[in-house]
C-alpha cells in the first residue's frame, strides 16, 4: 500500500520525501512550540531552585549561628554574631531547644582542616549528650565526682554520693576492690567444693569457719557509744542535717555495718542502670511521699501512677477508696463526701477489730486497681497492676470508731495450676513488725485447708515476703514437733495437717538442720534445743490478738471461676 511504501521507502525514494515536505514543516512548527513551552518550565524551575538556595543558605546561616551559640554558652567563648550582625542581648533570643539547636552537630576547626577524610574527623556528639555535665549532684557541696559503687567517674543522685554516705571517692574505689575479690574468693570457694555437696546435709567446713568468723566478729563489737562517739554524732548532725546520712560507725558490729555498705552499693548500682536506660530518672517522675489516712509514708520503689501525678513527688491517697489526688485541699473534700468506710467486698473473717475481706476481681476494677498501684510503691517484684479479673484479693482491715483501716492484703489467683494460695502480699508499712504479716500468711494456708489444698506462695517473693515465710514455716514445724508424739515422722503427713508444700518444709528443715541423710535414708531429727526456745517465746509472747482463729472464718471456695 502507499502507506507503506512510504514508511518503508523514505530514506532513498525521492518522491517520497517531496511528497512528505509538508508534514515536515508542521512537524518543525509543533516542536518549535513545545522547546518555547519546555524553555518556560525550565525558567520556572531555575527561579524555584534559586529561591530554595537561598533559603537554604539562611537555614545554614542560622543553624551555624546556633552552633556557635551553643559552644559559647558550654566553653565561655566570645558572644556569636546573629545572621543579621548583631549580637544577641540575652539567652532568650535563642531558642536551644528548638530542632535545629538540639540536634544538628558543630562544625568545628579541626572538622574543616580534616576535609572529607573520615578517619581525621573528631567525634560528633548530639548536643544533649555533651550537655549532661550540666548537671549536678544535689548534695551540698558536691562535685559531682566519684560513685558510691567506685566504678564510674560521675554521679547525679544522692544514691550515687560518696559525699551524702560520708566517705570520699578513693574509699569507694577501695571497697569496691574489696567487694570484687570477696567475690572471686567465694566463687572460688564454691568451685573447688564437690558439685553434689548439696546433697550432703551438713554444713562444709567453709561454712563452718565463715560462720565462726562471724560470730567472733559480732562478739567484738561494742556495747555502746561513748560520751565523746554520741557528741561526735550529734555535732554532724545538727551541722547537716538531712543532706547527709547519719554516721553509722559503732552503732552495729563491722560486719553487719559491711553488709549494709554492700547492699548500698548495690543499690545505687541498679539505680544507676535505670537511669542510663532511662527507664527512671531521679528527683522526677517518682513519688517521694504519700500522705495515707493519719500518716505520711515515704514511698521504697516506682509505681506507674499516671505521669501528671508522678511529677507531684508527694501524693494524696483516700484510705477507704484509694482514690489518689494532686493536693491536700482535693482530699479534703473528697474525704468530707466519700463514703466508703470498708473495702468494696465480702467480709469473710471478723474477731476484734480485725476483719477480713473478700474481694473478687472482676467487680468494682477501679477499686483494684488503685489497690496494685498503691501496692507497688512498696513492692519490687510486681508486674500486674491493671489486669485483675483472674485474681482474687484478701483485704485485712482493722476496725475504729471512723472506719476499717487497711492493713495489708494478698491476692491469689482463682485458677491456679500451680496450687499458688498467694500471688502477691503486703503489708502496709505503718503495721508492719507487729504480727499482721504472719496473720495474713497464717490465713492464706487457712483458705488452703477448708479447700483441702497444700499451698505455696508464688515466686520470686521481695525480701521482706521472704523473711516473713521463713520465720512462718520455722514455726509451723517447730509447733507440730512440739505436739508429736509418735516415732515416726512422715513430712507427707506434716503437709497434709499444716497445708504447706512439702518443698517449703523440706527447705526449712534443711535450714534449721534437722534433715540428715543416713544409710540411704533421709531422717528428720527432733531437736529439743530449738523447740524449747520456741515454747519459751510463745510463753513470753502470752496470748495476744495478733493470730487467726478458724472458727471465725465464715467463708466457702468459691464455684465456678
Amino acid at each position: 500500500t502507499p502507506c507503506l511504501q512510504r514508511t518503508a521507502g523514505s530514506s532513498s525514494d525521492g518522491t517520497a520525501d517531496s511528497d512528505d515536505s509538508g508534514d515536515h514543516e508542521k512537524t518543525d512548527s509543533s516542536h518549535s512550540e513545545a522547546s518555547q513551552r519546555n524553555n518556560t518550565r525550565l525558567t520556572r524551575a531555575s527561579l524555584r531552585l534559586s529561591q530554595s538556595s537561598q533559603v537554604v543558605q539562611n537555614t545554614s546561616e542560622t543553624v551555624h549561628f546556633y552552633t556557635l551559640w551553643i559552644k559559647y554558652v558550654l566553653k565561655d567563648e566570645s558572644p556569636p554574631r546573629t545572621p543579621t550582625g548583631n549580637a544577641p542581648s540575652s539567652e532568650s533570643d535563642i531558642d536551644i531547644s528548638s530542632p535545629n539547636a538540639s540536634h544538628d552537630e558543630s562544625v568545628t576547626k579541626d572538622q574543616k582542616d580534616s576535609g572529607s577524610d573520615p578517619s581525621r574527623r573528631p567525634k560528633r556528639r548530639r548536643f544533649h549528650e555533651s550537655y549532661n555535665f550540666n548537671m549536678k549532684c544535689p548534695t551540698p557541696g558536691c562535685n559531682s565526682l566519684g560513685h558510691l559503687t567506685g566504678k564510674h567517674e560521675r554521679h547525679f543522685s544522692i544514691s550515687g554520693c560518696p559525699l551524702y554516705h560520708n566517705l570520699s571517692v578513693d574509699e569507694c574505689k577501695v571497697k569496691a576492690i574489696e567487694r570484687e575479690k570477696q567475690e572471686e574468693e567465694r566463687s572460688q570457694g564454691q568451685n573447688e567444693e564437690n558439685r553434689h555437696a548439696t546433697r550432703h546435709q551438713a554444713p562444709t567446713q567453709r561454712q563452718v569457719r565463715y560462720k565462726e568468723k562471724v560470730v567472733e566478729m559480732r562478739k567484738r563489737r561494742d556495747s555502746g557509744l561513748t560520751k565523746d562517739q554520741k557528741e561526735k554524732y550529734m555535732e554532724h548532725r545538727q551541722t547537716h542535717g538531712t543532706t547527709r546520712e547519719p554516721l553509722l560507725e559503732n552503732i552495729t558490729s563491722d560486719y553487719d555495718l559491711e553488709l549494709f555498705r554492700k547492699a548500698q552499693a548495690r543499690a545505687a548500682e541498679d539505680l544507676e542502670k535505670l537511669r542510663l536506660q532511662g527507664q527512671i530518672t531521679e528527683g522526677s517522675n517518682m513519688i517521694k511521699t504519700i500522705l495515707f489516712g493519719r500518716y505520711e509514708l515515704d514511698t521504697w520503689y516506682h509505681s506507674p501512677y499516671p505521669e501528671e501525678y508522678a511529677r507531684l513527688g508527694r501524693l494524696y491517697i483516700c484510705e477507704f477508696c484509694l482514690k489518689y489526688m494532686k493536693s491536700q485541699t482535693i482530699l479534703r473534700r473528697h474525704m468530707a463526701k466519700c463514703v466508703w468506710k470498708h473495702p468494696p467486698g465480702d467480709e469473710v473473717y471478723r474477731k476484734g477489730a480485725i476483719s477480713v475481706f473478700e474481694v473478687d476481681g472482676k467487680k468494682n476494677k477501679f477499686w483494684r486497681c488503685n489497690l496494685c498501684l498503691l501496692a507497688k510503691l512498696f513492692l519490687d517484684h510486681k508486674t500486674l497492676y491493671y489486669d485483675v479479673e483472674p485474681f482474687l484479693f484478701y483485704v485485712m482491715t482493722e476496725a475504729d470508731n471512723t472506719g476499717c483501716h487497711l492493713v495489708g492484703y494478698f491476692s491469689k489467683e482463682k485458677n491456679s495450676f500451680l496450687n499458688y494460695n498467694v500471688s502477691c502480699i503486703l503489708t502496709m508499712p505503718q503495721y508492719m513488725r507487729q504480727g499482721y504479716g504472719k496473720m495474713l500468711i497464717d490465713f492464706s494456708y487457712l483458705l488452703s485447708k477448708v479447700e483441702e489444698r497444700v499451698g505455696s506462695p508464688e515466686r520470686p517473693l521481695s525480701d521482706l515476703g521472704l523473711i516473713s515465710y521463713r520465720s512462718y514455716w520455722k514455726e509451723v514445724l517447730l509447733r507440730y514437733m512440739y505436739n508429736f508424739k509418735g516415732k515416726e515422722i512422715s513430712i507427707k503427713e506434716i503437709s497434709q495437717e499444716t497445708a504447706v508444700n512439702p518443698v517449703d518444709i523440706v527447705s526449712t528443715l534443711q535450714s534449721l538442720q534437722m534433715l540428715k541423710y543416713w544409710k540411704g535414708k533421709h531422717l528428720v531429727l527432733k531437736r529439743q534445743d530449738l523447740i524449747d526456745e520456741w515454747k519459751a517465746k510463745e510463753t513470753k509472747r502470752g496470748n495476744n490478738n495478733k493470730t487467726i482463729d478458724p472458727s471465725s472464718l465464715k467463708w466457702t471456695p468459691p464455684k465456678g471461676t
